[in-house]
């Protein structure tokens, strides 16, 4: 898609035809008004969108204002509408037009990244997400590196040189829309925007010659960031006030437009619970395999290739055997494609990084957490027939259910018996879990004006085991910063961990003898990327508060 908004549009078009054509071949006729909303949906993604003047997105203050007036009469629109009589899968997709529309209100009144967060400003990406779309607020017009064939054609380079080439008039707005007065945002851009300087000037180097024309955007490009970050830095000094959107902001947004039916407040009850029980668990578990050797790390890249393709084939296994869930022809290539190759430690304390220091004892672990790319190869090969569940959702909504299943399926396989063989691999599921409970509560904290980015980061270390998240390290510099762009996504992992284990027991209460792992992971998986509590009321028929 080399990250435009035309093959999406396509999809949504083709969907919709899809959809209509459906009762001549049998199926229920669908309610008048989703025709509506569809192309309601095709309206608002439109609207969601900036304008562009000369290929530059417009975030100036005129131009959100315009949005912030206009975004009412879509929202009526939609209100128009009424779906309590339709068929359950169109009402819950109504909903996540309306959740989708709230997310927007919300950066409008509330967040406001483009005027709050210099690192908003980032274009430029090399890697795949492991998640529908991009992971927090991101500009439109982004740069995705890692769609494109390389060699690069004559036409992908001269594309690319179009795109690169915004990025200068695009920063010099920046300097104009940026006002907010957060010092831990505008802090920690820094970093962000000489990641964005560094990686220009690596991939300049990658495709020297492909096209003049890119290799003079490029560099105009590093220019640009490095013009940019000089400014940032002489900014900092004036700012010194909160970067967090508040309690009662943070609590509305998880429960307006994420979907997820809990407060600020308690949402920390639940990660200091997650937090003690792993922690807890860890203790037991490393008493029970005392008496067993110590999980060494891998030491050549053959140990690690054969270490890696092995857990990918025994997981596979395990969940065939096991009857956990259907295998796909698709599974297999979705997890070994995301192996990885081997790498020397890259700091003088001989860690490589927290998942990596997972990931490098156990070929298997982390396999589980692949579920991921599950989820995206399904997305591929397997699109929702709904036009509106085909494509990502806006404002991360999906993460409650892409990494609540990604990081609950670890301790879930864990009990149904894949590390019955290896007890020490048990203990890192429990390490996984306090890492994740002690960064969600770090993001809490953060949103919630009780500690700084830096309080933030030394906590999670602290109740991390085993010194492998250190306070001074990229990974969790890295992602506390991000769960203070993204309200909701640093207790995704755990609650929505907590969401996916009361849906399967709810799930299985309705079905009585009937239930079976393998069916829920099945359902589960084909009701698509949305919110848990939209996926409990499809499965369950439990209706969220407020649901219409």
């Amino acid at each position: 898609m080399k990250g435009s908004g035309t093959a999406r549009g396509i999809a949504i078009s083709l969907g919709l035809i899809g959809l209509l054509a459906a009762p001549a071949s049998g199926a229920a006729t669908l309610p008048e008004d989703y025709a509506a909303l569809l192309n309601l949906f095709e309206d608002w993604r439109e609207f969601e969108a900036p304008t562009l003047v000369d290929g530059v997105p417009d975030y100036s203050p005129v131009a959100m204002d315009s949005k912030r007036r206009d975004l009412p009469e879509l929202m009526a629109r939609l209100d128009a509408m009424d779906p309590t009589g339709w068929p359950l899968p169109q009402r819950i997709d109504w909903q996540l037009v309306r959740a989708e529309m709230r997310g927007l209100d919300f950066d409008l009144r509330v967040r406001k990244p483009w005027a709050n967060n210099p690192a908003f400003y980032v274009m430029m990406f090399t890697a795949e997400s492991d998640v529908p779309a991009h992971e927090g607020p991101v500009i439109h017009t982004w740069i995705d590196t890692w769609t494109y064939e390389y060699p690069l054609s004559a036409t992908d380079a001269q594309e690319l040189a179009g795109r690169f080439s915004i990025i200068p008039a695009l920063l010099e707005q920046a300097r104009g829309n940026l006002v907010g007065p957060g010092e831990d945002l505008w802090n920690l851009s820094v970093g962000s925007l000489r990641r964005q300087s560094a990686e220009l000037a690596s991939y300049r180097s990658d495709v020297e010659g492909a096209a003049d024309a890119l290799d003079r955007a490029l560099a105009d490009a590093i220019v640009a960031t490095d013009s940019f970050v000089e400014w940032i830095e002489s900014e900092l000094p004036y700012k010194n006030g909160l970067s967090g959107v508040g309690k009662d902001n943070y609590s509305w947004y998880l429960q307006n437009v994420h979907l997820v039916p809990y407060s600020w407040e308690e949402a920390l009850t639940l990660m200091r619970r997650e937090l003690w029980r792993a922690n807890a668990a860890l203790l037991l578990e490393e008493n029970r395999n005392r008496d067993l050797p110590t999980l060494s790390r891998y030491e050549t890249p053959e140990e690690f290739d054969e270490a890696l393709n092995r857990g990918v084939t025994e997981y596979l296994e395990f969940l065939e055997e096991e009857e956990i869930m259907t295998l796909r022809p698709w599974m297999d290539q979705a997890l070994r494609e995301r192996i990885g190759s081997f790498s020397p430690p890259s700091r003088s304390d001989g860690l490589r990084g927290f998942f990596s220091e997972v990931t490098y004892r156990d070929g298997e672990v982390m396999r589980t957490h692949g579920y991921h790319w599950f989820d995206l190869a399904r997305m591929r090969e397997e699109p929702h027939a709904s036009p509106i569940r085909s494509v990502p959702a806006l404002s991360n909504i999906y993460d409650h259910r892409s990494e609540g299943m990604a990081t609950g399926i670890e301790e879930m396989m864990m009990h149904a018996g894949a590390f019955d063989d290896r007890p020490r691999a048990r203990e890192l599921i429990w390490i996984l879990l306090a890492q994740r409970a002690a960064r969600a509560v770090g993001g809490l904290m953060q949103h919630g004006h009780e500690w700084t980015h830096q309080e933030a980061s030394e906590f999670a270390s602290r109740w991390t085991p085993r010194g492998w998240l250190p306070a001074d390290g990229a990974t969790i510099k890295g992602e506390e910063h991000f769960y203070l762009t993204q309200p909701g996504y640093g207790i995704s992992y755990v609650l929505g961990k907590i969401e996916i284990e009361q849906l399967m027991a709810e799930y299985a209460v309705e079905r009585g003898s009937a239930f079976s792992i393998k069916r829920f992971m099945d359902d589960f998986g084909e009701v698509g990327v949305i919110p848990v509590s939209m996926v409990r009321w499809e499965l369950n028929g439990v209706a969220p508060p407020g649901a219409r």
